[in-house]
């Protein structure tokens, strides 16, 4: 499409708040990072970092932060541009006008086992081999793609995706609108076992798991069920790859998780809570709403609301940067403490 009309496009999704440069209308036929933008594509730039890339990408389109000097230098080179406060987001609205995700049509597989108290809705796509148990409810428009295991009880709401050999245990509820990937299982038994002079005595988890609308699970992430109540997932939260909820705990809405992170039973989570790479949280502890924890921190107690924390065990991150920049000295100051000792053995002499 030309840039024009792509702008048009993007300005009625942004409430017609967007400012460009209507000399430069090139047809655009695709987007691509900025290091790797050939002719006739859209790419953007957000922050410092890659603000030089406006002087030498080949992109024909980008989209800009508000800065004059850059929008300056992109019409000087002939680069059709859009400036916008969040270039990021107008891009990923940008990627879903040239790039729609793999969606198949309604129709149910010949090897797809369905049992037949089970509920299906209208326009569902069933793949190949997937098994849907008695009791199971599934709303209009799903999408569970081959190899997907649903157990008896499961209720799966409108427009959900269930990605292939995924699986979704006993009483489990999905809301609308949820996204679950490849390798997922969702509502198996949490981890519960009490000690004994025989061994362990196994609790069964009578509980159940909840996720609720436009939850994304990645793939092979694990959510377990507790003994008694229900693991609950928030609205709009969103979970990475690798990711595992342990039985019982309480997350929040519009929280984001990334990969590895782990978090033990009973935990409490508020909402917008971000977590990166393999953070844990210990047993029972709680994390206020809009807190932070950065990679591998390992979270012991509670957390109160809008803290960051990070390292092990999880600190202010500004302390935690503090004890960090030390760790190179360490060598240094101990050498230099065992010079004052050996002076003060000296003078006990």
């Amino acid at each position: 499409m030309k840039f024009n009309e792509l702008v048009q496009k993007l300005d009625d999704a942004v409430s017609n708040s967007l400012a460009s440069n209507p000399e430069c209308n090139p047809e655009i036929g695709g987007i691509a990072p900025i290091n790797e933008a050939p002719a006739g594509t859209l790419s953007y730039i957000e922050g410092g970092k890659f603000a030089s890339w406006v002087g030498k990408t080949t992109a024909s389109a980008l989209i800009l932060p508000v800065d004059e000097a850059l929008q300056a230098q992109a019409t000087e080179r002939g680069i059709a541009w859009i400036a916008a406060r969040d270039p990021r987001l107008l891009f990923a609205r940008a990627i879903a006008l040239f790039y729609q995700p793999y969606h198949p049509s309604p129709e149910i597989h010949p090897t797809a086992v369905i049992h037949p108290e089970a509920q299906v809705g209208n326009n569902v796509y069933i793949g190949a081999h997937a098994v849907i148990q008695a009791g199971a409810k599934i709303g209009n428009e799903v999408c569970i793609h081959p190899n997907v295991v649903i157990y008896p009880e499961v209720e799966i709401g409108d427009r959900t995706i269930l990605h292939a050999n995924c699986t979704i245990h006993e009483r489990t509820r999905i809301g609308a609108d949820c996204v679950i990937h490849s390798g997922a299982v969702i509502g198996a038994e949490g981890f519960g076992f009490v000690p004994t002079r025989q061994g362990w005595f196994k609790m069964e988890q009578s509980g159940c798991t909840v996720l609720e609308d436009g939850v994304e699970v990645g793939c092979n992430s694990t959510i377990d069920r507790p003994a008694v109540g229900e693991t609950r997932i928030g609205r709009q939260t969103k979970l990475d790859n690798l990711v595992h909820i342990g039985h019982g705990c309480q997350i929040g809405s519009n929280c984001a998780f990334a990969a590895q992170v782990g978090l033990a039973g009973g935990v409490k989570v508020g909402n917008r809570v971000l977590m990166a790479g393999q953070a844990g949280v210990a047993n029972q502890a709680e994390v206020g709403d809009g807190a932070i924890a950065t990679a591998r921190a390992g979270i012991h107690s509670d957390i109160e609301a809008g803290a960051i924390v990070g390292g092990y065990p999880a600190v202010p991150q500004k302390l935690f940067l503090k004890i960090c920049a030390t760790y190179s000295r360490i060598p240094e100051m101990y050498q230099a403490i065992k010079q004052i000792q050996r002076r003060l053995d000296s003078g006990n002499r």
